[in-house]
């Protein structure tokens, strides 16, 4: 009560009455008090966090174009967290078998960590695994890319569902005096967000414009030059593709291929602020890019795991990451992780 007095400006015998509800206190000091321990309550928060160390591991299977963002986002982030300290193990691979992602959590799990942030595929060894870091205490916060059937703690990154509708209500629009077929393009199966941007892109389009055809390439692996190869197929198979949505990646490739087969590509949307599609919109190459704010995905990220170790209050529960839809004309120029202006 002491302390609740002295950060209220008010007596030790007006704290114990608004405490016990009992009469004679104006309304304007009662809130003052529960202002007081409002405030109290976050900076025990603070000290509590004062000095702990978390040494969290980021385990991605992804191409280092998006690699590199996250990493930054984290380098970005960093600071903000403070006065916890945040250390960060990189595990990055562009390509990784199953098994031997499954052996880098175990070794994880058996050296120790504070969590785990994860992009990897949804299968039962990743899941197995998972269970197997939940056992030794380690959190998982999957991001991106969920592996829902798991015992994650929680899931960081956009509705993937969302951001497929999205980029179908943007072809629609962009579409509307333009005859001629879609090229959906993913790099993996295994990953549950290109399933669904995909499954979110494909209904939206059934709804919006039935008689549209959509042409896919799966399995692309995302690498321009194998993107290069398949839509150099697909445009000799297919003579009236007239847009793209790259889900997974490659966009460098796809537009060579469109150059080299000598057609116009409408309309192209992809994903995620690299340099690559950063340059193909400054270009004119890609008409919009569908970008979310990463510095936020991995600061829920370490709440997440500072809420399981009980660091904060309540163990956190993040939304999904707000999609935004960039142009060149709203395009962050001096940060590549940062959000972009709405228009």
């Amino acid at each position: 009560m002491r302390e609740i007095a002295r950060q209220a400006g008010v007596s030790e015998a007006t704290v114990d009455r608004v405490l016990h509800e009992r009469p004679g206190v104006r309304e304007g000091t009662v809130l003052q008090v529960r202002q007081a321990i409002a405030d109290l309550d976050r900076q025990r928060t603070q000290l509590r966090l004062s000095g702990r160390r978390f040494m969290v591991d980021l385990v991605m299977d992804t191409p280092k174009r998006f690699s590199a963002l996250v990493r930054a986002a984290w380098e970005q982030e960093l600071p903000n967290l403070r006065p916890a300290v945040f250390r960060v193990r990189h595990h990055l691979r562009e390509t990784w078998p199953v098994d031997e992602l499954v052996d880098q959590l175990d070794d994880i799990g058996r050296r120790g960590s504070s969590g785990v942030i994860l992009k990897a595929p949804d299968t039962r060894e990743v899941a197995d695994a998972i269970a197997r870091l939940t056992a030794r205490r380690i959190p998982v916060v999957t991001l991106v890319t969920d592996v829902p059937m798991s015992t994650r703690i929680a899931y960081v990154g956009m509705d993937n569902r969302a951001a497929g509708a999205t980029a179908a209500h943007l072809v629609c629009q962009w579409l509307r005096h333009v005859d001629g077929q879609v090229l959906v393009i993913t790099s993996s199966e295994r990953f549950r967000g290109e399933e669904e941007r995909e499954m979110g892109f494909r209904s939206t389009m059934r709804a919006l414009d039935p008689r549209r055809g959509i042409v896919d390439i799966p399995e692309s692996d995302g690498f321009d030059a194998t993107c290069r190869t398949l839509v150099g197929r697909a445009l000799a198979d297919h003579p009236d593709l007239v847009a793209v949505y790259s889900i997974g990646g490659g966009n460098n490739g796809i537009v060579d291929a469109f150059t080299s087969a000598n057609r116009c590509c409408e309309v192209f949307i992809g994903h995620d602020l690299g340099d690559a599609n950063r340059s193909l919109l400054l270009s004119g190459h890609m008409t919009a890019v569908i970008h979310h704010d990463l510095r936020a995905d991995v600061r829920h990220a370490a709440q997440s795991i500072m809420g399981f170790h009980g660091a904060i209050p309540a163990p956190h529960r993040p939304g999904t990451s707000e999609i935004a839809v960039v142009t060149p004309y709203n395009l962050p120029v001096d940060d590549l992780t940062r959000s972009p202006r709405v228009i």
